[in-house]
């Protein structure tokens, strides 16, 4: 990693930990265990402009920090955090690889082939997550029965749909804007 390399994750963790942080939030109507938040947004704007290994080296940079900090309900709380983010950072990295196979031009299609797959790919991870560890009691968990499981699946899949709906289209818009304004290239495989 070169000094740029660094001065940016550094930059970007920092936005992402306070974004983390701060009462830019709020519960999900439907599920309220569940919280809307804005701070992802900046890791999809990282992996857009400087690709996956700075988006990840954040994430964990963000992880360690709530462990550290800020836990919240559920101590393990933030290890399911990163769960969802590396899972929609591979569904986005899978979109940049297809397109890059298939030769598929603009920024557009890019986006919503980004988006489809982030939300598939961590949607996917987030189920299988959930389903296998929810059921153990704390700190793991939350000591749900089956049946509960079951129950509350299809929320934390809507939930999980819905955050990178706006997470993905808005961190592309972010990166463009930021690209266009200090001329970089937008990341590419």
């Amino acid at each position: 990693m070169n000094s740029r390399d660094i001065a940016t994750l550094s930059v970007f963790a920092a936005l992402t930990v306070a974004l983390n942080l701060s009462p830019l939030k709020f519960p999900a109507p439907y599920a309220p265990f569940l919280y809307y938040q804005v701070w992802e947004i900046p890791i999809v704007t990282a992996f857009a402009l400087y690709g996956p290994l700075i988006a990840v080296a954040i994430s964990i940079i963000n992880t360690i920090t709530l462990l550290a900090l800020f836990p919240g309900a559920l101590p393990t709380g933030p290890l399911y955090n990163l769960a969802a983010i590396l899972g929609m950072l591979l569904g986005i990295y899978m979109a940049h690889m297809l397109s890059e196979h298939l030769s598929l031009k603009g920024s557009v299609t890019l986006s919503v082939l980004a988006t489809g797959l982030g939300i598939l790919f961590r949607v996917i991870v987030m189920l299988f997550v959930n389903w296998a560890f929810i059921r153990y009691p704390p700190p793991i968990g939350f000591s749900m029965t089956d049946e509960a499981i079951l129950a509350v699946l299809p929320l934390i899949a809507f939930f999980n749909a819905t955050l990178a709906l706006y997470t993905i289209p808005i961190g592309y818009m972010l990166a463009r804007a930021v690209s266009s304004r200090i001329k970089i290239n937008l990341w590419s495989p």
